[in-house]
């Protein structure tokens, strides 16, 4: 039996969606929700997708495949999440959005239901203090892909109860996670190291260092990471990473550490998002054909 029999997962995006199926994976029953039809439509072909690349791969059967899919059910009002142990919010990056949910969320679940929310920058302490019970409020952040990234950050809000931390510390394992504790400061750890791979990577592409192919190469060969930042960029979605850069500017002040750059801002004002919509810093239009 999981930690957390009953999971609601808010947002049936890319990552709401993986979510979703790790949780299905360690046997709860997940809840689906999504204010946008289409994307509720979306997620569990996603899913089966996902799942059938790992029967192909030997990773899992058939059978076993077919029992995670009938765990996972959409549903179309946030009262159908009441019966919830954990609610994990994976709506978009805006405190306003994240706010008015958890305040819907206060008299629709049980009380000792635990509410996370997966932002990645956001101060938990804050949507926490718009909540009746904040004790039970914490921060869940996972990295994209979700199934396969081994990291989550557990957040403690201010008022975070430590039994709640424990807890979820308790069901990352249980989803075959490797759980970090960390306060709530802007950007928690990941984010906040990541902010000048990326800010020093725009720059030099800015001032015309190198182009963005150049730059990539060379943080993945002389450097080992496996992917360059604009590639990871447009894998996260430009929009989110310029949300998460403007984010942690803000929170510290608009220390110049972490200012976000103008190429961040006109590549989502064209709507070249990454992956996700098809360009990004790189062509991916061939991939959808």
């Amino acid at each position: 039996m999981p930690t957390f029999p009953s999971v609601a997962v808010l947002g049936a995006g890319t990552m709401g969606s993986g979510i979703a199926q790790l949780c299905a994976q360690a046997g709860s029953t997940v809840f689906l929700f999504d204010a946008f039809p289409d994307a509720l439509k979306r997620a569990p072909q996603k899913i089966e997708k996902d799942l059938a690349k790992g029967v192909e791969l030997g990773k899992l059967s058939k059978e076993q495949a077919k029992v995670i899919v009938d765990l996972i059910k959409p549903i179309n009002l946030l009262d159908e999440c009441k019966s919830a142990d954990l609610i994990i919010e994976a709506a978009s990056e805006s405190l306003e959005v994240k706010v008015e949910l958890f305040s819907q969320l206060d008299d629709r679940v049980g009380h000792d239901c635990i509410l996370s929310t997966n932002t990645s920058s956001l101060s938990v302490t804050q949507i926490a203090a718009k909540t009746k019970y904040p004790h039970r409020v914490c921060g869940f952040h996972f990295f994209n892909p979700a199934t396969r990234m081994r990291l989550v950050e557990v957040v403690a809000a201010h008022q975070t109860d430590k039994s709640v931390i424990e807890r979820i510390v308790a069901y990352a394992i249980e989803l075959e996670k490797t759980p970090v504790v960390t306060k709530d400061t802007p950007g928690f750890i990941v984010n906040r190291v990541a902010r000048p791979y990326y800010g020093e990577a725009l720059r030099a592409l800015g001032e015309g260092l190198a182009d963005h192919m150049t730059i990539d190469r060379i943080m993945r060969e002389g450097g080992g990471f496996k992917m360059g930042p604009f590639e990871l960029m447009d894998l996260i979605g430009i929009d989110i990473n310029f949300a998460a850069t403007s984010s942690v500017w803000e929170a510290y002040f608009r220390d110049s550490r972490y200012r976000p750059h103008l190429i961040q801002k006109q590549m989502v004002d064209a709507g070249f998002l990454g992956k996700k919509s098809g360009r990004g810093f790189y062509d991916y239009s061939a991939e959808g054909k």
